[in-house]
This record gives C-alpha cells, sequence and structure tokens, in this order.
C-alpha cells in the first residue's frame, strides 16, 4: 500500500471566460499544494464551463479552449505550482490519440498537467443524449482508459457519464489493476441525487476494485444548477470523505492506496487493446516510486442537507449565478402580498443582498387591503427598496380605447403590470424576476406578456405545494437562527388568487393545489396516461379537464423565462413536445 494525499477542487467557474477559469485552477491548485496535496482535480469541462451546447460546434471557441489548456502548464510552474500534478477538464478537437482532427467534432476531455506539459488526455466515452443533455450532438467519443502512474500507484480517469452507464472506461479499470479510479463531472442537481451519486459511486468502486474519488462542479449556468457534493468511498462503498452542498470547496483527504502491481508496465508507447470492451488502455508515468510512509488525515464528510434546505439552496445559486454571470447588478419583482412573489423576493434577496432586489407593488381596483399591506410588510421584512405603483389610471386608459371586457380586462391589468416592470428593467438595468410557478405553468394559469414578464423564473420547476413548504421551512430555518421570519403569515396561510376580478379564487378555475400537484406529479414527470391516472383514483373529468389544460398551454411555456431545474423533469429540454398538436388523449366513455 502507499499514501496518496488527493484534493478535489469543486469550483464555480464561468462558461466562455476561459482567462478567468485558469485563474480559478491557479488559485485552488495554490491552497491545494499549501495543505500538501499530492494531486488535485478540477470538474469537467473546467476552463470552458459546462454545458456548451453548440458552441462546441463553433472551431474558434474549441481552438480557445485548446490554446487556454496548453497555456495553463507554463501558467502553473510561473506561480511555482509546477510539481504538483493538475487533472483538468477541457474541450479538445483532437481524437484520444492526439493527432489532429480538423473540421469533425470536438471530445469532452480532461488532461494531467505536470511541470510544465501536458502528460496524459483523457476522452469521454460515454455521451449522454437525454434529459438535458444532447452530446451526440457535439462530442466525438473516446475509445481509451488513462491510467496515470503517480507516486506507485495507477490512476484511471475517466469523465462523469463514464461511471453512469455500464462498460466503457470503468469496466477496464480492475482489468488495468487500478489503485484508484478518479471521475470528473460537471452533474447537475436534482432533488435527493446526492443519494444517487453515493450509490452509484459505491457500486462503481466495487465493479473497479479501488477506491474511486468523484469532483464535481458547483454553481449555476443557465437553468442547470452544479450542486458540488464531490465524494470519496473506498472499495466496499465506504464513505471516506465528501464535500458540502452548493458551495466552493477543496475536499483533501489522505489515502492509502495499492501499490501498481508487479508485471504492469507503467508507461507504453502502444496502447494496450481490450478486445471485449473496445477500449485501449493507455499509460502513462509521472513517479513510479511510492511515497514514505506519514500518519494518514482522514477527509471530511460534510453532513447532508434537508431536501428544502437543499431546494432552496439550489434556487439561490440559481438565481445568484444567472444574475452576476449575465452582468446584472439588482433585480425587480412585483409585490402581490401572495405567496409566489414573496418566495421569490425571499430567494432573491438570499442571492444577491436586500439593495439589490427592488420590490413593486402595482395594485389594481381588485387588489385588497391585505395583499397590499403584505407586501409592504415582506419589503419590510427583507429590507427591500420599495415602490407603489397604482395601474388603475393606465388600465383604464387602455379599456376606454379597447372596450375590453371580462378575461381580456383581466388579462390587460397582468399586461400592463409587465409593461410597468419591464420599463423599470430598461431605465435601472434590473433583471425581472417571474413568479410563476410550476403547478401553474403546466396548466397555462399565467398571462403572456403579463405575470410571465421576466428574464428569470426561481420557481418555474417548484409546484404550488412545494412553494408553500419552502416558504414555512425559510421562516422556520430564520426562527431557529434568532431572526425575524421574512415571509408574513399571512402569504402563507391566505387563498391564492389573482385579484383580476372582484372575489377571485385559484380554485375557480383550478382544482385544489394539492389535487392539481399530485396529478401533474403523474402526469409530466412519470409520463402516464388517462388510464394510468384513472386507476390510481383520480376522477375521470377531473384528469381530462387537467390534461387538457397542460397540453393546450405548451405555446405560454415555450415563452416563459428559463429557470432552475430542480426536478427529475423540468420544463424545457426534459420535456420537449411539439406546441402544434392535435392529438388528445381523452377519457373513455364508461371510465
Amino acid at each position: 500500500m502507499a499514501p496518496l494525499r488527493l484534493a478535489l477542487a469543486q469550483v464555480n467557474p464561468t462558461l466562455g471566460d476561459f482567462d478567468g477559469n485558469l485563474e480559478l485552477v491557479l488559485g485552488w491548485t495554490r491552497k491545494a499544494a499549501e495543505r500538501g496535496a499530492h494531486l488535485v482535480a478540477f470538474p469537467e469541462m473546467m476552463l470552458t464551463g459546462y454545458p456548451v451546447e453548440d458552441l462546441a460546434l463553433r472551431q474558434s471557441f474549441v481552438t480557445a479552449s485548446r490554446q487556454t489548456l496548453e497555456a495553463l502548464p507554463g501558467e502553473l510552474v510561473a506561480a511555482g505550482l509546477g510539481e504538483i500534478p493538475v487533472v483538468v477538464g477541457y474541450l479538445d478537437d483532437r481524437p484520444d490519440t492526439g493527432s489532429a482532427n480538423p473540421g469533425g467534432k470536438p471530445s469532452n476531455s480532461a488532461a494531467w498537467l505536470h511541470r510544465g506539459r501536458v502528460v496524459a488526455r483523457a476522452t469521454k466515452h460515454h455521451l449522454p443524449n437525454y434529459g438535458v443533455f444532447d452530446e451526440y450532438r457535439n462530442f466525438l467519443p473516446g475509445s481509451t482508459l488513462s491510467v496515470t502512474r503517480l507516486h506507485g500507484i495507477d490512476v484511471a480517469l475517466t469523465v462523469c457519464e463514464d461511471i453512469w452507464q455500464d462498460g466503457g472506461p470503468v469496466a477496464v479499470t480492475r482489468r488495468a489493476r487500478a489503485g484508484l479510479l478518479l471521475v470528473v463531472n460537471a452533474s447537475p442537481y436534482e432533488l435527493n441525487k446526492d443519494d444517487v451519486r453515493l450509490e452509484l459511486s459505491s457500486r462503481r468502486a466495487a465493479e473497479a476494485g479501488c477506491p474511486l474519488a468523484y469532483v464535481n462542479m458547483v454553481g449555476g449556468q443557465d437553468e442547470l444548477v452544479f450542486d458540488g457534493d464531490s465524494i470519496v468511498v473506498s472499495e466496499s462503498g465506504r464513505v471516506l470523505a465528501r464535500g458540502p452542498q452548493f458551495a466552493e470547496d477543496l475536499l483533501v483527504l489522505d489515502l492509502d492506496l495499492a501499490e501498481a502491481k508487479p508485471g504492469v508496465a507503467a508507461a507504453t508507447a502502444q496502447p494496450t487493446p481490450e478486445p471485449s470492451s473496445g477500449i485501449q488502455i493507455v499509460r502513462t508515468e509521472i513517479s513510479a516510486e511510492p511515497l514514505p510512509g506519514y500518519p494518514l488525515d482522514p477527509g471530511p464528510v460534510a453532513e447532508r442537507l434537508t431536501d428544502e434546505a437543499e431546494i432552496y439552496a439550489a434556487l439561490v445559486t440559481g438565481v445568484r449565478d444567472y444574475a452576476i454571470k449575465n452582468g446584472f447588478r439588482s433585480a425587480v419583482i412585483a409585490l402581490s402580498g401572495g405567496i409566489d412573489s414573496a418566495l421569490t423576493a425571499t430567494i432573491a434577496t438570499d442571492a444577491l443582498g436586500a439593495d439589490a432586489v427592488h420590490g413593486v407593488s402595482m395594485p389594481s381596483r381588485y387588489s385588497s387591503e391585505h395583499s397590499s399591506s403584505d407586501a409592504a410588510d415582506l419589503a419590510d421584512r427583507l429590507g427591500l427598496p420599495y415602490r407603489v405603483v397604482p395601474i388603475e389610471p393606465m388600465v383604464a386608459i387602455y379599456l376606454a380605447n379597447l372596450e375590453l371586457t371580462g378575461l381580456a380586462e383581466e388579462n390587460l391589468q397582468a399586461r400592463v403590470r409587465g409593461t410597468v416592470l419591464m420599463g423599470l428593467s430598461n431605465q435601472y438595468g434590473h433583471l425581472v424576476l417571474a413568479p410563476g410557478n410550476k403547478s401553474e405553468l403546466a396548466v397555462g394559469y399565467t398571462t403572456l406578456y403579463g405575470d410571465s414578464v421576466g428574464g428569470f423564473a426561481p420557481l418555474k420547476d417548484v409546484p404550488k405545494t412545494l412553494v408553500w413548504r419552502l416558504a414555512a421551512w425559510r421562516n422556520k430555518s430564520a426562527e431557529e437562527h434568532g431572526r425575524r421570519p421574512p415571509i408574513p403569515d399571512s402569504s402563507i396561510t391566505k387563498a391564492p388568487s389573482a385579484e383580476l376580478r372582484p372575489g377571485q379564487l385559484d380554485t375557480d378555475s383550478l382544482p385544489p393545489y394539492h389535487v392539481l400537484d399530485d396529478i401533474l406529479e403523474d402526469y409530466v414527470e412519470q409520463d402516464r396516461g388517462v388510464a394510468e391516472l384513472i386507476a390510481a383514483g383520480f376522477e375521470p373529468e377531473l384528469v381530462e379537464k387537467v390534461l387538457r389544460m397542460v397540453d393546450a398551454a405548451e405555446y405560454k411555456r415555450r415563452q416563459y423565462p428559463p429557470g432552475p431545474k430542480i426536478s427529475f423533469k423540468a420544463f424545457g429540454r426534459d420535456r420537449r413536445l411539439p406546441i402544434t398538436n392535435r392529438w388528445r388523449e381523452r377519457v373513455k366513455p364508461g371510465s
């Protein structure tokens, strides 16, 4: 057995910021060196950010990625960091062999850097093509397993999806007799994915016959949020160390690893073929002699967050990084006194700071007194800049000229409010936050160019019943820390209403939200059909009504702002349905 001090840098790169991402690598490598690490690993596509989508098809972007990689070893040496091996993800326009690949697809790659050189490369073999991923469109798959000998230990390197699928490089790791399987990742967040990753890592470590170290990205990129949660497990699946969720961190621990087996070459001039898998083993040597023994320091195991805490952290991360990475210094939100705008404003305040979040109350003649007072109370609790802009005079002008009534008049009020928000955005550079939730978006209970106006929608993937849970959790959390709860109790307890006509309630048009969300969970998340929903106990007429509303609202969802993904199936790339579509699944007579 031989010791190795490993550092996993779960950091937050910005897509396309090659200079900034290079500086991140330098800064965190210095931290790893100061802590005596023998190897530091960064996430998948560290130098580019992830996912790059069709930027991968732009040769200038690929070239910039490769040039940044080629410059990085020299930068490390200049910073006095050339002796510590660094593993970093990037985009390359050469296949596994390292030869030029002009005009072809690039590869999702990772490289070993040491003493001013790129000493080894690995290429992602399994390319995910489901959910939010579309990597077959963008990348060329790899066909090798990279094994690098460091201090007498053979370290196999793979990229993200390669451990999520059977076969491929991981299947070859045991035959390569590696002492450590290192996996670099950009794995997006979903609720309880930390449990899935632990089970997966444990299973793959057992299959590989060695400990597994999994380093993951953290931060927000458009609708995706990366939660960190880097993890190291033993061959038996025991957790040796684990990083925090939703925070940059350097996870450092000492490992006692199997030395390279006698008779296994340290480096090979030609790849070793593995006919049964189609994967070739490429071996490289950095140092053959094991380090002298020293007292091993176990790594930390970060405490897991509760469901509400991790969802809330994901939403805050998504809002913060979307705003900051896109150059917004402030946000504006319509405060109605209701639960959705209250939670959205609280999330934005936690993400950006109270001074940067501007609340606007826009009462109409149908707005209740308690809605106005709840909006003001929320702004006071959060410490937001707050203003009141009555919309009745503006609405009256439209009505006098257009003679609108009924639903058209209701929607007009929402659109006037949207115009006010966009005017403030144009004037002051605010990011407009849309407060709609997943339940409303599912059934089309939004007004296009009204309450759907915005640049980002924090609750887009949050069902209404979960909105209430998160609000209650956030208030309780504040109380536990000796602070005033941010959300007024009346915003949580009162019946939801758009307040666009006298006495209006959401239940005038929709079933109770706990029933609606159960149906939507089955239909949207699980793709269950009418017969399955009825068999589950839902009333046939209600099933038909809800499904009709969901199907008819696809055109609205296409025009809704982006928002952070927290569920298995968020609206957008997770669920791709045509707008023009006459097929409807209906309840059969007698059901």
